[in-house]
């Protein structure tokens, strides 16, 4: 079982591009938050979003690329290639069987489909050009990615919900530790099109304001967008590049629910299994956790839950938490791979973002909140928790590097 480490990191967010404009509004606390502009929300009584605002494709992408690509694929690439710059990966190093990209999103490129149906509605059938097909498909993240680099290994879309982030950060690294791949680009895309934002009104989930994740007064949440990209390397491919490591990787933690396909167990049955997995699985103890990245997507039952979870697993040493979707919105499929590499820069930076527009103690829903303003704090390991519909629970953990025990084979332990 061979180390995992992320030596880069890519963004693409409602707060800005690259980890440094990234890192910097987290800190400050600046909301993406803002009425919506890619489409006409004037017939819906919820018109805030945290949009991905100024992004260009061909900013980032050539010419053919931006062509063939949709929104969603066009930031996971533009984050992707932030994240292999920063590594410091060359594409002999990337080229070839030994590099995988796995990819996760909720509707990959709902936009592109938007597209297809609003011209096949008002045009006709034959106003359908070839040219769009190729364009539209949750399996084409991956593909677009390892296009650009020549990778050839494994290739693989997550559409696990709004837990797909830390589902492919969770599968890439075993494919890293079992030996099948030493290089992994990971993480996840999402953009807004007017479908999911439909969806979320119909069921009541959107916030008329702001995100409130764990206070008394919160009301829903703020829907966002954008791309999370890290490059994941095994201890020998960082030992010969003689890379510069962000984070270590530990274990992760999956689970369902099984209760129902919008609302949480009651008791936080998938949430609380994941949290452990991912603490066992990283050779640790509930006491080893210094943050938790929270779900905290400022609804009523996911907080009161994911805050009663926290409880039984931490006891009184409740780990400091914070909820980066109170800043960027709940960015779906997105939400966890950009969680994640808010937690790596807390790592590596000592700073933990702030929950913003927490104003009203909730007393059935405490947590050691990081509440309204930044705060300095010695961090060596994070978990970031993430959660979606149909009951996927997925939980990462995070460490600095030199931190965790040597990893170890579950697998192999239960034989």
């Amino acid at each position: 079982m061979r180390r995992v480490f992320v030596t880069g990191i890519g963004v693409v967010s409602p707060v800005g591009f690259g980890h440094h404009e990234f890192g910097s509004a987290l800190l400050e606390g600046r909301s993406g938050a803002a009425p919506i502009q890619n489409f006409d929300a004037s017939g819906f009584d919820r018109q805030v979003a945290c949009e991905v605002k100024g992004f260009r494709s061909r900013d980032f992408l050539t010419a053919a690329e931006a062509r063939r690509t949709g929104r969603c694929s066009a930031m996971a690439l533009a984050a992707a290639r932030m994240a292999v710059e920063e590594a410091g990966l060359k594409p002999e190093h990337l080229a070839g069987p030994r590099t995988a990209v796995i990819l996760g999103t909720t509707m990959g490129e709902a936009n592109v489909l938007g597209e297809l149906e609003s011209t096949w509605l008002h045009q006709g059938e034959s106003s359908v050009l070839p040219s769009h097909l190729p364009r539209y498909g949750t399996t084409l993240l991956p593909i677009h990615v390892a296009r650009a680099f020549g990778a050839r290994g494994m290739v693989q879309t997550m559409p696990a919900a709004c837990a797909a982030g830390n589902y492919a950060i969770g599968y890439a690294s075993d494919q890293i530790r079992a030996g099948r791949a030493d290089i992994a680009i990971t993480g996840a895309s999402e953009v807004i099109e007017k479908l999911q934002f439909a969806g979320f009104v119909r069921l009541g989930a959107m916030a008329p304001d702001v995100c409130r994740p764990f206070d008394q007064q919160r009301r829903g949440l703020i829907i966002g967008e954008g791309s999370g990209i890290l490059v994941l390397e095994s201890e020998e491919s960082v030992v010969r590049r003689g890379a510069t490591v962000l984070a270590e990787v530990g274990g992760y933690g999956l689970a369902c629910d099984a209760h129902h396909i919008t609302r949480p167990h009651p008791e936080g049955e998938g949430s609380r299994a994941a949290m452990r997995a991912a603490i066992s699985s990283s050779g640790l103890d509930a006491s080893a956790i210094d943050f938790v990245n929270a779900h905290g997507t400022g609804t009523p039952a996911n907080d009161k839950i994911e805050a009663h979870v926290m409880h039984e697993i931490f006891g009184d040493r409740l780990p400091l938490t914070t909820s980066n979707k109170s800043i960027l919105g709940h960015c779906m499929g997105a939400a966890s791979a950009l969680e994640a590499v808010s937690c790596i820069l807390t790592l590596r930076d000592g700073m933990i973002p702030p929950t913003l527009n927490y104003e009203t103690p909730d007393p059935e829903c405490v947590v050691n909140l990081v509440a309204n303003e930044a705060r300095a704090a010695k961090v060596d390991v994070v978990l970031n928790n993430s959660a979606a519909f149909g009951g996927y629970d997925a939980v990462v953990a995070f460490a600095r590097p030199g931190v965790l025990p040597p990893p170890r084979d579950p697998w192999a332990e239960a034989a």
